[in-house]
């Protein structure tokens, strides 16, 4: 479903998500040190997003 012209700010839908997809929490756990090639993608620890 599209969002009406009026209700979009300037540069259009610009929404912070607090939920990450299953690959971005793997990068976002590779960069942290948390997460190794090999270790399993289901049961991921909780993570928030960067800012």
């Amino acid at each position: 479903m599209s969002q009406h012209k009026s209700l979009q700010g300037s540069s259009g839908i610009v929404i912070k998500r607090n939920v990450l997809k299953r690959f971005e929490r793997v990068d976002l756990l590779r960069k942290r040190g948390q997460w190794k090639v090999g270790d399993r993608v289901q049961g991921l620890r909780k993570t928030k997003p960067d800012v």
